[in-house]
């Protein structure tokens, strides 16, 4: 039987996920870069480049009106939207760096934070309590119809990131549409999944929460780490604390991963057995403790086409060391019998909603460019050319509700064209670093501190 083609492939995924997608005729630039192309990651460039200016223009014209947090910004550095009228103005736009989004002061004043960052209106929230958590607050956002979600770093201190429904849909399909078009013609919502992070429906860490889209664009999910994951939760693993309260955590999940990863073993030998296609998404780390413990039992599978592994970001998987992701790759090749172009990584972070997916032939991380504009910046924050390895920012037109024109504290190298493959954008080395001086931290890193144990490590 002949492949489906690609338009037909697409069209599927477009029809599992049509409630993601606004009506056309309300389409802004944003929905037009994003949701018009077929493949984000084979548009012609001069396309890419006009859908990305209107993209980002548009969004720099929301923030700078109607955030006044902002629009001060923009105008301590002289910048406003009439400044930004071509492709090459782009780079004006000033950029916030991602420290900024830890600087949040404690209880209700955190909700007056929260407001000053959010570009729009906001809906009512209450707040019940005089002295509120943490977790108190995010969620009387999201009760009020957010998405406030948070990531953390070594430190403990949680980045907070506040997104309006449209906003957080608009990532979800994004995370999604870039996976399976890398992932042609292996996608199908017929496939089993496991889901090797926090359920979505019972955290407010947007690793996990912005896998709720796992469930619609995949008919039978599974997950692993199915229990409420709190900020406290989350700080402790992060931070190191050592006191009582979080050693009886640490206990308690020890023996919960234990349990985990024999179910996820399980799960996989039940579903090879029925010749069933299979997908596993999430941290490596969990994965890794998988195919280790297979290991250590002496056992292998042999899946073949019928199983992929997209895993998001962060090769740290052990306390004390990283795993480049080409000996990941061939360890799933060994012990689970997937091929190597059906493991793929990708890269994104809680500050922003373009997220870069490695390419089969070669696991370079290709860049969404129609509604995304990747920047390597030197030590005086100066954008520089493509070959150089330097500090990564972004200008990100999907976000709505809070400018996503920011600095973050990742060393990477940008190139102008993937080595191997023949897709015409722009790609980062696979292996991206932390800047010196900066605080470990990222969705795998979270999921490997909340669930590490004496397995494999």
């Amino acid at each position: 039987m002949a492949a489906m083609s690609f338009e037909t492939y697409m069209d599927g995924f477009d029809a599992c996920l049509s409630q993601y997608i606004p009506p056309r005729p309300s389409w802004t630039p944003l929905d037009e870069a994003l949701f018009r192309p077929r493949d984000l990651y084979r548009i012609p460039p001069a396309e890419a480049e006009s859908l990305q200016c209107q993209a980002i223009r548009y969004a720099f014209d929301r923030h700078y009106h109607h955030n006044r947090m902002y629009r001060t910004f923009c105008q301590e550095h002289g910048v406003s939207p009439a400044d930004i009228s071509t492709s090459e103005h782009l780079e004006k736009i000033p950029l916030i760096p991602d420290r900024f989004f830890k600087e949040y002061p404690a209880g209700r004043d955190l909700a007056a934070w929260i407001g000053n960052i959010y570009t729009g209106e906001l809906p009512r929230v209450v707040i019940k309590s005089q002295t509120p958590s943490f977790d108190e607050v995010i969620g009387a956002f999201n009760a009020a119809g957010l998405v406030v979600s948070f990531s953390s770093g070594t430190s403990g201190r949680h980045t907070v990131i506040p997104r309006d429904r449209r906003t957080f849909l608009t990532s979800e399909y994004a995370i999604v549409k870039s996976a399976v078009a890398m992932l042609y013609p292996n996608w199908d919502p017929s496939l089993y999944g496991y889901l090797l992070m926090p359920n979505p429906r019972k955290t407010n860490v947007f690793a996990g929460k912005v896998c709720t889209v796992y469930f619609d664009v995949i008919r039978d999910v599974q997950v692993a780490i199915d229990r409420d994951v709190s900020a406290d939760v989350v700080r402790a693993a992060m931070s190191g604390q050592k006191n009582l309260r979080t050693a009886v955590i640490r206990l308690v999940t020890q023996i919960g991963t234990r349990r985990m990863i024999d179910r996820i073993i399980r799960w996989l030998f039940h579903h090879d057995r029925a010749g069933d296609r299979m997908a596993l998404v999430g941290a490596p780390f969990l994965i890794m403790s998988v195919m280790k413990r297979l290991q250590e039992q002496g056992r292998r599978l042999d899946l073949g086409e019928r199983a992929g592994i997209v895993t998001g970001g962060g090769w740290k998987v052990y306390e004390t060391r990283r795993i480049p992701s080409a000996d990941f790759r061939q360890m799933a090749v060994d012990v689970l019998g997937i091929p190597p172009e059906q493991c793929l990584d990708l890269y994104g972070m809680v500050e922003g909603n373009g997220w870069m997916v490695q390419c089969p032939e070669g696991h370079y991380l290709h860049v969404p460019t129609s509604y995304y504009r990747p920047l390597v910046l030197n030590d005086e924050f100066k954008p520089v050319g493509y070959g150089q390895w330097g500090r990564f920012a972004f200008l990100d037109a999907a976000a709505l509700s809070y400018p996503g024109f920011i600095i973050t504290g990742d060393v990477v190298r940008l190139l102008e064209h993937c080595p191997v493959c023949d897709r015409p954008g722009p790609v980062l080395e696979p292996e991206v670093r932390r800047a010196s001086g900066e605080e470990m931290r990222g969705c795998a890193e979270e999921v490997r501190r909340m669930v590490a144990t004496d397995i494999g490590g």
